[in-house]
């Protein structure tokens, strides 16, 4: 485990670099097309630089989340357009883009955030740590409805592990809730979300469990810590990763989470949501066919367990066929 988690997270967050960061400057102008594409050839691939005609069209691609950050400039107050909503840390990286720019003109560099985030948690990362409630609430549960629930059988522990993770889910958003206001709105539906989340989580434990036994909590930390928490862009997205963590995003359960919560919370429901919510359905397919398969081998195991193997003979026991000869000759 310690060596899984220093492998992951030093792995994930070490050294966050631009990669193909979404960037436009805002105008047709010559001197505009001019400055995108001084920025695109001094950046390489840790920039993705577009132009847009105007500014209502950059406002339109930050909150669709198709853009980080859109410059408009201007001689006297230059202005970079964010949606931190999207990723606090993503935006700070725009604004280091930028800023060298107004400071060559020598003039500040306004910024907007047209997604502003919840005033409970002004960096955002909020949703992140609700993220790691929720995992861990989940994939612990998972040993104990393995261990003190194995007398049961598969459907009542499946059903034990529903009504876990609504309790798990219900603490979330009682804590990132009321009590904290990291979420400040939306909540029946951020609840909802991380139900969906940790009854996948849970689902795919208690199936798993039935093969891995002991292994089980290993693999759990594996696939809900280690490469969940890391790939879920509540610290980076993967415009500031590398390859392996920002592929896995796209699919990942723990990003469906962040990304449909963040949607909800600052894009109006918006954004992706829907993909992000079928992804999480899909892992919850996942665990429920876990579970028809723990059935069907706990019963195998079950039915070997009455029947036994069919036993060889030993060589000091009389075969059927010289027990009939020894009580024919018994009968003589």
């Amino acid at each position: 485990m310690c060596l899984g988690m220093a492998l992951a997270y030093q792995g994930a967050f070490h050294q966050p670099e631009p990669h193909h960061l979404k960037v436009a400057v805002v105008g047709t102008t010559a001197p505009d097309q001019v400055l995108a594409q001084t920025l695109k050839d001094r950046a390489g691939d840790a920039l993705d630089v577009t132009t847009l005609p105007n500014r209502q069209s950059a406002e339109q691609q930050l909150r669709d989340r198709d853009l980080v950050g859109a410059y408009v400039p201007d001689a006297n107050r230059p202005e970079l357009l964010v949606a931190k909503g999207n990723s606090d840390t993503s935006a700070m990286a725009a604004e280091a883009v930028f800023q060298p720019v107004a400071a060559h003109q020598g003039v500040p560099l306004a910024v907007t955030d047209v997604a502003p985030l919840a005033a409970g948690y002004p960096t955002g990362q909020g949703i992140f740590f609700l993220l790691v409630a929720l995992s861990i609430g989940s994939y612990a549960s998972v040993a104990v409805i393995g261990t003190a629930g194995a007398a049961l059988g598969i459907r009542l522990r499946a059903l034990v592990g529903l009504a876990t993770s609504l309790v798990v889910s219900a603490i979330g958003i009682v804590t990132a809730g009321p009590v904290f206001h990291i979420v400040d709105h939306q909540q029946v539906a951020i609840w909802a979300l991380g139900w969906l989340y940790s009854a996948g989580i849970v689902a795919i434990g208690t199936g798993l469990h039935a093969f891995l036994k002991r292994w089980t909590t290993l693999t759990m930390m594996v696939l809900f810590v280690m490469l969940n928490f890391t790939t879920s862009g509540g610290i980076y997205r993967p415009e500031l990763q590398n390859g392996f963590f920002g592929a896995l995003h796209g699919f990942w359960n723990g990003a469906g989470f962040i990304e449909g919560a963040r949607s909800i919370l600052y894009f109006d429901g918006g954004a992706g949501l829907g993909g992000r919510v079928l992804s999480l359905a899909l892992w919850l397919v996942v665990g429920l066919a876990l579970l028809v398969a723990a059935g069907i081998y706990e019963q195998r195991q079950r039915t070997a367990a009455v029947t036994g193997p069919t036993a060889e003979p030993r060589s000091d026991e009389l075969t059927e066929d010289e027990l009939e000869e020894l009580e024919e000759t018994v009968a003589v």
